[in-house]
Parts: structure tokens; sequence; C-alpha cells
């Protein structure tokens, strides 16, 4: 069997500047495997574990009650699912879900909340990377709102990628149009253009992207301003 990832894999644990800190989360941190499409958890849901991802990608999704999607943000080994914890709340409006095979070490919501009422660096830590996924947030409702499904499309891309390990990502053209909110076909006619131009090969699921700097000439405003206040806030966990 293969060894599981140390939870500092977690940039967010791996950041904690006392080893204190870390020993009072080692003793109540589960190691779990996340499959793709996994439900973390639904819309309204009570929270039983808060997770720290070592590896892949977690969505959260709005989902309406017509049953329509669409993501609000990707968090990765940069973070946490389960902010809404320790915001003062015991449920969440959105609904998580493993976008890319994921491995994460859980974390009981109990044990967050009294580490987190004792102030000092995980406290910290946390408020900061809550407030750089307010801005992604933000930041993907005006992208939806007043930019191309070509550039939404190029920002997505470099948001996950920012967060797996190689250039290349799992994932159906319309999985993508669910996470977007877009029709598949946008998304497809999207796809057909960057390929066309080099930027990015399409086979079967498999999304690989050729050239990163064109990539990110061609998106948004939108991936900067998220990978830049990221980078100022934690610059310890920021992705690469």
């Amino acid at each position: 069997m293969s060894t599981a990832p140390e939870p500092t894999q977690n940039q967010i644990l791996a950041a904690l500047p006392v080893a204190a800190d870390y020993q009072r989360l080692l003793p109540h941190l589960e190691f779990v495997e996340l499959g793709l499409g996994q439900s973390l958890y639904e819309s309204g849901g009570h929270l039983q574990h808060v997770y720290f991802p070592v590896e892949g990608i977690v969505s959260l999704l709005y989902v309406t009650q017509s049953g329509n999607s669409a993501e609000l943000a990707v968090v990765g080994c940069e973070g946490m699912i389960g902010v809404s914890l320790f915001m003062g709340g015991e449920t969440t409006p959105n609904r998580a879900v493993v976008q890319s095979a994921c491995k994460a070490y859980r974390l009981p919501a109990h044990v967050l909340k009294a580490q987190f009422a004792e102030g000092g660096a995980l406290q910290l830590i946390l408020l900061k990377f809550t407030q750089t996924l307010i801005t992604q947030i933000s930041q993907t409702a005006v992208c939806n709102l007043h930019h191309s499904v070509d550039q939404q499309l190029c920002r997505w891309l470099l948001l996950s990628l920012d967060r797996l390990p190689e250039n290349k990502l799992q994932m159906t053209q319309e999985l993508i149009a669910n996470m977007l909110g877009v029709r598949r076909q946008g998304v497809t006619q999207s796809a057909g253009k960057l390929e066309r131009e080099g930027l990015i090969s399409y086979s079967r699921g498999l999304i690989t992207v050729r050239d990163r700097p064109a990539l990110e000439k061609r998106a948004c405003e939108c991936y900067a301003v998220v990978k830049r206040e990221t980078e100022r806030l934690l610059p310890h966990v920021a992705p690469r």
C-alpha cells in the first residue's frame, strides 16, 4: 500500500509557525481519499468535519431549486473546506464537490472550533484564507457577468491548474459548462478555439495545457486579481 501524504502537504497546516499549533491538531487529523464527484457538503447541511486537501481540487457550488449549479470557487492544497464553521454558522449554503480526485485530512468540527476560539496563528491564517476565498467568489461573479465564455474558461483552467501538480486536468466539457453555468455549446466552441491555437489539447475528457503563458494572456483580469490577493495575504500558502 502507498504511504499517505503528510498533513503538511496542505499549505495551511504547513504554514503554522509554531510546532505546538500543528501538534495540537495532529492527533485529530484523519486521512481520507475522496473520489471524483463525491459530495463533502450539501447546501444547508450541518458541518461535521472540515477538510484540508493535500492533493486534488474541491469545487464550491451554488445549486438552485431547479437543480442548476454554478461554481463559486475552487480549493486545493492551499486551503480548507468548511470556512462557514468558524464564521458563525453550523451549516453552509453551498455544495462542496470533488472536482479532481482528492486526498485530504479531515478534522472534526468541534476540534476546529475550539482551536479557532483560542486565537493565535491558526485563527489568523484561516481568516486570511477566508478573505482570499471571498475574493475568488466575488471575482467569479464579476467574470460570469461581464466576460466572455473564452475568458471564463481560461480563468477556470488556470485556477484549476494552480492546484494540480501537472498541466493536465480530467474533466468533460459538459461538467465544465455546469461549473461555469453556461451552455455546453459555448464551452465546446471556446475549447475548440484554444485547441486550434495550440494553447490546449483535448481528448476523451483529458485537457492538457500546452502554452500556459498564452493562456494567461487570453484570460481576463479576474485570474490575476485572485492570484495577487492570495499572494498578498498568504505568501506562504499561495498556489504556484
